[in-house]
């Protein structure tokens, strides 16, 4: 069936309408792409993407990823166009408190919304990953009689999608891996937010992506029939490759005073709106769409419903015939975790000397039996960070069904494709690399939080341990940088039974992002303590680990590698000396009040905190009294062992710190503010035992 130019012209000049009456009413906003890529948007949900706005998550469904995000506009128009849950009272809300249609699109706010964009360059990563990801399904679930994934991922990008890095890491992975199921669409309009794009880009972008293994096609965006038929040899070619599409247009087309330019990038157009939509042929009416408009995609949403039937059809016929992989798709759909996991994991030897990391290694081995959905990649580093799925198989061209991905040295890359894969919904992410180069990785990070998208790190070399490869690979203020992270749990656990507790705690966590931080020292078998209470206390955050024997005294806190020290120093501390592991600051701050206080007691102010990074964040558990030894340099160049012993890492330090701490009790009885105690976070007493 050909276009209905006519009608899909309506419609584009009708969704800039849209665009231009939210911006111009919240007096913010981006006006340039959903102005420039109307024609663009009215091709896509008017005609050729294949979704289903009654069932937004449908498996089935081709993506489509607004890379820049700041064009929500255009997308928030052209879903509430095609019969998204999303009103005219909605757009009319745009960048509003608690609205459905906030200034970037966000993941599970807005019914249509594939991914939380924004910072650009994270869609392009986040289209690669569901792409992989629907490759994967595909491996695994369909068959010869019934093809139940068969997907196409479009995603829109900009100038500035462009020229961050982590579209070309995420790229480079997409054209080696041959992610032919990919089709990037280039918003090439010349222009950046500042200036002209010619005065900070002169790369040839074409030869760039054909370098990188894609199929490269150039085209006018507004042309409708042009970027149809480019969409078609996109979808059609069969060689291996991803496409991209360099679509040049004109950015705030409609708004002939500022058409073309910098200012269009912005709401700067925003003033000459009323002239703008005479000049569209629009009506007074503010947040005008025609009964043809909606006539139209009426019509068009029930041939996307009769494709969804169809689709139904084989699903059912596969699910009659698939019994056992219909209930390992609904599982992982479900994100349903055996409840029986950490039972899975044998106990480790009580002579075993094993770093966190070689733990983990062996404590994922269960878990990826009992976990068939569960993938896991490393940024060139499965040597190191030791997470490789045994009989997983590597991810290739010619293995999609492979569980184990080689990200290359592209940790950016790697995190914003995992937000990908959890994007999609049916594969549980995981990745791995050192713990100091999340800085690489901290804004995709980041944005998985943001999404609370179910994401597992595995990133190892977590402290000063690690030795010789000195400050620059050692991790000071790394650790409590992450611990500030919303919604993102840091688990650091002490030795390989807490690892296997973290491991599953990690798994059973669906509501955002976990973060295992481990050694690549060896660590002693914490055997004071039990098993099942080292194991179960990982997933409460904090738990005792030593307890008392006579009246309360004193708390010794600490986690990692640094628990050793604490559970030696209280031996010769006295009775009242009990010792608390916080393997996960926020799990433990999201328990109950009552265990909290039964953990630590506010009748208890004496404390002393040890862990080898930055003091800072302790406090909040030791208070303005306490004290942490802790780091305020970094690192050194030296074997890890004297690298600790250095920076009086070890038990002694913890008993002289404790000693210090003085007994008269109407010193532990002033009333205190929870504000002025957090507040002891934020500076640096006195009173600090470092070196």
């Amino acid at each position: 069936m050909s276009l209905n130019i006519e009608a899909l012209e309506r419609a584009a000049n009708e969704a800039r309408g849209l665009a231009m009456d939210a911006v111009q009413a919240s007096q913010s906003g981006h006006l340039g792409l959903p102005l420039g890529c109307a024609e663009m948007g009215a091709v896509l949900y008017g005609y050729l993407l294949r979704h289903n706005p009654e069932q937004p998550r449908w498996i089935g469904r081709d993506y489509f990823v607004l890379s820049a995000g700041h064009g929500s506009m255009f997308l928030y128009a052209w879903l509430h166009m095609s019969g998204y849950d999303l009103s005219i009272d909605d757009i009319k809300r745009f960048r509003q408190l608690h609205s459905k249609t906030p200034g970037h699109p966000e993941y599970s706010e807005t019914p249509g919304v594939e991914c939380t964009t924004g910072p650009l360059g994270q869609g392009v990563g986040n289209a690669v990953g569901i792409a992989m990801a629907a490759k994967m399904a595909a491996a695994h679930f369909n068959t010869s009689e019934h093809r139940i994934f068969d997907q196409h991922i479009f995603c829109l990008a900009g100038d500035g999608c462009m020229q961050e890095g982590v579209s070309s890491e995420a790229s480079a992975f997409a054209g080696h891996f041959g992610l032919d199921n990919l089709i990037l669409i280039y918003d090439s309009n010349a222009i950046t937010l500042d200036a002209m794009a010619k005065q900070t880009q002169s790369e040839d972008t074409k030869k760039r992506y054909e370098a990188y293994g894609f199929d490269v096609q150039e085209i006018q965006g507004d042309d409708m029939q042009e970027f149809l038929d480019a969409l078609n040899v996109a979808k059609e070619r069969d060689n291996g490759k991803p496409q991209f599409i360099i679509a040049h247009t004109l950015v705030g087309k409609g708004i002939p005073e500022i058409a073309g330019t910098a200012k269009a990038h912005g709401e700067a157009g925003a003033k000459y709106v009323d002239a703008a939509r005479k000049n569209l042929g629009l009506p007074d009416e503010h947040y005008f769409v025609s009964k043809e408009t909606h006539a139209y995609f009426e019509e068009h949403k029930k041939k996307l419903l009769a494709d969804f039937e169809r689709w139904e059809k084989t699903w059912n016929a596969w699910r009659k015939a698939n019994p056992d992989k219909a209930r390992i798709l609904d599982d992982a759909i479900d994100n349903k975790i055996p409840g029986d996991l950490l039972e899975r994991i044998p106990e480790f030897p009580r002579d075993a000397k094993l770093a966190t990391r070689k733990a983990g290694g062996e404590t994922l081995q269960p878990i990826a039996k009992a976990m068939p959905n569960l993938i896991g990649g490393s940024a060139d580093l499965y040597g190191s960070t030791m997470n490789y799925i045994d009989g997983g198989g590597d991810f290739t061209r010619d293995n999609p069904a492979g569980r184990n991905i080689r990200f290359g040295i592209r940790e950016h890359g790697m995190c914003a494709i995992m937000n990908g894969v959890s994007y999609h919904g049916i594969f549980r992410a995981s990745g791995a690399t050192f713990l100091v180069f999340s800085d690489y990785a901290r804004a995709a990070i980041r944005l998985a939080a943001v999404a609370k998208l179910p994401n597992i790190y595995i990133f190892t070399h977590d402290s000063i341990g690690v030795g010789e490869d000195g400050p620059t690979h050692q991790p000071v203020e790394t650790v409590s940088a992450l611990r500030l992270i919303r919604h993102l749990d840091l688990i650091r656990p002490a030795d390989p039974e807490e690892t296997a507790g973290a491991f599953v705690a990690a798994c059973e966590r669906i509501s955002g992002p976990t973060m295992l931080a481990l050694t690549r020292q060896t660590v002693p078998m914490l055997n004071e303590i039990d098993v099942q209470t080292r194991r179960e206390g990982v997933r409460r955050g904090g738990y005792i680990a030593k307890r008392e024997t006579a009246e309360l005294d004193l708390i010794i806190l600490s986690c990692g590698s640094e628990l050793q020290h604490a559970l030696a120093a209280a031996k010769q501390l006295g009775r009242g000396t009990r010792v608390v592991s916080m393997p996960c600051m926020e799990r433990f701050n999201r328990e109950t009040a009552e265990y909290r206080e039964e953990v630590l007691p506010l009748s208890c102010r004496r404390r002393v905190a040890i862990e080898a990074g930055v003091p800072e964040i302790w406090y909040q558990y030791v208070g303005l009294e306490g004290k942490v030894i802790g780091l305020h340099r970094f690192g050194l160049s030296a074997p890890g062992a004297e690298v600790m012993k250095e920076f009086g890492i070890d038990a002694q330090h913890v008993i002289e710190a404790a000693r210090s701490l003085p007994h008269d009790d109407d010193a532990y009885r002033r009333e205190r503010s929870e504000d002025s105690r957090l507040a002891g976070a934020r500076t640096e007493p006195a009173d600090v035992t470092t070196r």
